[in-house]
């Protein structure tokens, strides 16, 4: 009975290496096609990797845009840095180009004006302007250390603007000819005649609200018209000779109804607020 017992589990054992070798056989040899168990088994893992594949990829995709906002973000950051960088230097090479053609305007300027008298021209640039629309002063950065000294002239390229008050060692106070008033013992008229004629006079003794210079005294027979350039005459020894102070525009008798009184248009800006360069004139002892 013992012996049928054990030529049974031989043969179990023999049937069992069989099929063992008959599925390593089908396995390993190379098919087109699987069997239904495989598929079954393929099915299943596909279906469980799936199931935590999608979710890991969302979450790794989620912290890839994440890392790209951020780059995004430094990107942006540097170029707005960039375009702000580049606004000022745009903004720094308008001011020097500016800066550099009124310098270009002021020195051919004063290489005239060498050649026109013997003058001597300070350069001085403006550091304020009164706010108070009654006090018509700006001050400049030139003072007594460099020869500047009270009731000398003022005048820009285009023209006749002021003329020093009170001056301090190493800044000035300029009272802008639109604060000239007869009404007022501070302000002083100015003699002036015309560039096409000589024989013309007349003193500014005003400024008037509508932004031009009172020219009064004027005779009847004065050759004085519309469009001639008025300069300072040189008289009373305050203005020197020869400044361009602005352009006829009208002609009229004076409200004496003896002598004329003539408007002038100013050639340079008696706008404080704008007024940037200016010239103080100093006339050589003779």
């Amino acid at each position: 009975m013992f012996r049928l017992l054990g030529n049974k589990k031989l043969i179990f054992l023999l049937a069992c290496l069989i099929v063992f070798i008959a599925l390593m056989g089908l396995t390993l040899g190379e098919r087109k096609t699987l069997t239904w168990p495989e598929k079954l088994v393929k099915d299943t893992v596909s279906f469980s990797q799936s199931l935590f594949y999608r979710p890991a990829a969302i979450t790794a995709d989620f912290f890839d845009n994440l890392g790209m906002l951020s780059n995004v973000y430094e990107e942006n950051k540097a170029l707005k840095r960039k375009l702000s960088d580049y606004a000022i230097d745009a903004i720094r090479l308008n001011v020097l180009e500016e800066q550099v053609g009124r310098l270009e305007e002021a020195l051919s300027f004063t290489e005239r004006q060498k050649q026109a008298n013997r003058y001597i021209w300070h350069f001085a640039e403006v550091v304020s302007a009164s706010p108070d629309p009654l006090d018509q002063t700006i001050n400049i950065n030139l003072g007594e250390k460099d020869g500047i000294r009270e009731n000398m002239a003022v005048a820009t390229v285009d023209g006749l603007i002021g003329i020093v008050r009170n001056v301090a060692p190493f800044s000035s106070s300029v009272q802008l000819i639109s604060a000239i008033d007869y009404r007022v013992d501070s302000t002083k008229a100015i003699a002036a005649t015309t560039k096409e004629d000589v024989k013309s006079f007349g003193m500014i003794e005003r400024y008037t609200a509508e932004g031009y210079l009172e020219m009064n005294k004027i005779e009847s027979t004065d050759p004085i018209k519309d469009g001639d350039t008025v300069l300072t005459s040189g008289y009373g020894e305050v203005f020197p000779k020869g400044i361009i102070i602005g352009t006829v525009v009208s002609r009229g008798v004076s409200d004496s109804g003896i002598t004329h009184k003539a408007m002038i248009k100013p050639a340079a800006s008696l706008n404080g607020a704008k007024l940037r360069q200016v010239f103080v004139i100093e006339v050589p002892e003779p």
